[in-house]
């Protein structure tokens, strides 16, 4: 087949200031040089599922063994990232980007993931609202007020491209869509890393989904090969993972060590995890899950990967960061006062286990965060020094289920569908970062919601609190009294005017038809 690039989305003139010649043909050189591996890594996910499926539980890798024993760190650290006490996280349009770096956070890390819906719009407007942050010229007019930067002392980027099993169906290279990854990542490493230098900072990124080892090493061989096109040193990359993945959890010191030149810290994405805890087993007869607000990080296999992850982080010289808050401030004052006393027990419960730092989803929690790690680093940047010696928990523990005095109740199920369905309608509309119930939602929220419903239906020993089974007639007959609770809550022109009865139908279908490894998969062919 002849090589080629085609572009199947709108192009106007700022679009094409970044879809490039010489742009294009460097993530296009990307992606076919990575496009056979990274099928095969999906490949792979597909065969360790049939194996769970087939009641296997997964331990530590026998053929890696030599690398857990091993002595070795990951590269030094830059200064920029050495102090990350709060992190917030959003998606990348042009407002929330001015907000959050000056929200007072050490670090935005800026989603072209799972806070954000992949329309062609949001992809390319937010790599022109990335580089424009970066020359540090980013500013908007909206609604009569004005936004722009408050000075040089802003937030540190770090930007997280779409997981492995995303495509860019806007971009095809030799005739096949090409990697969301390499589109996400490639865009912004080649129009941004020569200013990001420039001002003593560098190409800083997350990355979602991985699931082991060899998914961080296709990784890291994306970086190497990224670096060494446009002339870049070696190790200028750096990169947190996210450990959101329960598969990756069994993993940490592989993942650490393949992208140990490009390595700064792993981070305990709490909600995705448990999202890939309900999805690898939920077909295992003796694994159920309760309701989604009793797996909190105290049950034993949430305890379990957020101490190992700071034993091993800090063990291999890298930070280790924590979850995220994910409240909405309201005008209502006392009920801040309650959310806010809950956010700051969490972040202290992380910093006084050794995490370095934490995430939020709002500016007004910024200072709560701040408050907690201050309380315990000090004036120190982290706490690396604290080597967690008295954590001994083992693979056994990490695939630990049991939640006591778990449960299913009518409300919990009812949320599920009705949270799930509010999400799915919001990111159909472009937005993924949705406000939902006094809670920044993004999609491991519907993810859940989806998984455990799905689960419940297809478990023998799935129960209400009141005895009832859970089956698929129950869940259709709920959906549409869910829906006149959406009704009520968004209002009449709201409701008439959204997508909610396709939101509502793709919901039912993800909770009682065939199970679908991620929801967006889907719905991507539907914006």
């Amino acid at each position: 087949m002849t090589q080629s690039i085609e572009i199947k989305g709108e192009m106007s003139p700022a679009f094409a200031e970044i879809l490039t010649d010489d742009a294009l043909n460097f993530i296009a050189g990307l992606e076919r040089t990575f496009r056979q591996t990274r099928a095969e890594i999906l490949a792979a996910r597909q065969v360790r599922q049939a194996a769970f499926d087939a009641g296997e539980v997964p331990g530590y890798l026998p053929e890696t063994a030599d690398v857990r024993a091993g002595d070795w760190q990951v590269a030094p650290i830059p200064p920029a990232l050495q102090k990350r006490w709060v992190e917030i996280t959003g998606p990348t349009d042009r407002k929330m980007v001015i907000n959050a770096m000056n929200s007072g956070a050490d670090m935005y890390m800026v989603d072209f993931e799972d806070s954000n819906s992949p329309t062609w719009a949001n992809m390319v407007e937010g790599q022109i609202n990335l580089r424009d942050a970066n020359l540090r010229t980013i500013t908007l007019e909206s609604k009569g007020k004005s936004y722009a930067l408050k000075g040089d002392n802003v937030a540190t980027l770090l930007v997280r491209p779409r997981g492995w099993h995303l495509d860019e169906k806007h971009v095809l290279v030799d005739g096949q869509p090409m990697s969301g990854s390499i589109f996400d990542f490639g865009l912004y490493f080649f129009h941004n890393v020569q200013q990001l230098l420039s001002i003593g900072l560098g190409p800083y990124f997350y990355l979602p989904k991985l699931e082991g080892h060899l998914e961080a090493r296709l990784w890291n061989e994306v970086f190497v090969k990224a670096q060494s096109d446009l002339g870049i040193p070696n190790g200028t990359i750096k990169a947190t993972v996210l450990i959101e993945v329960i598969l990756a959890a069994l993993e940490m010191e592989e993942i650490l060590y393949e992208l140990r030149d490009h390595m700064a810290a792993l981070n305990a994405g709490r909600w995705d995890y448990i999202f890939s805890a309900i999805k690898k087993f939920r077909n295992q007869p003796d694994i159920l899950f309760p309701d989604r607000g009793q797996i909190t990080m105290t049950v034993p296999f949430m305890q379990a990967y957020s101490d190992l992850l700071v034993k091993t982080c800090h063990k291999r010289g890298a930070h280790a960061i924590g979850g995220m808050a994910a409240f909405i401030p309201r005008r209502d004052e006392s009920a801040n006062a309650l959310a806010f006393a809950k956010v700051k027990a969490d972040k202290e419960r992380e910093s006084k286990a050794g995490y370095d730092g934490t995430w939020v989803a709002h500016p007004g929690l910024v200072p709560v965060a701040r408050e907690a790690f201050a309380g315990v680093l000090g004036d120190a940047d982290h706490q690396k020094h604290v080597m967690r010696e008295d954590v001994t928990f083992t693979d056994a523990d990490i695939v630990n289920f049991d939640v006591e005095g778990g449960e299913i109740s009518e409300e919990g199920l009812r949320l599920n569908l009705n949270v799930g369905t509010l999400y799915i309608e919001s990111w159909l509309n472009g937005v993924g970062a949705a406000a939902i119930y006094d809670l920044m939602e993004d999609a491991a929220t519907a993810e859940i919601s989806r998984s455990q419903v799905w689960q419940w239906v297809n478990h023998k020993d799935a129960k209400l609190t009141d005895g009832r089974n859970i089956t698929a007639d129950m869940v259709r007959s709920m959906m549409p009294e869910e829906m006149a609770k959406i009704k009520a809550l968004v209002g009449e022109d709201r409701f008439a005017n959204g997508k909610f009865a396709q939101a509502a139908e793709i919901m039912e279908n993800l909770a009682v038809g065939e199970y679908v490894e991620f929801l967006t998969l889907p719905a991507y062919e539907l914006i």
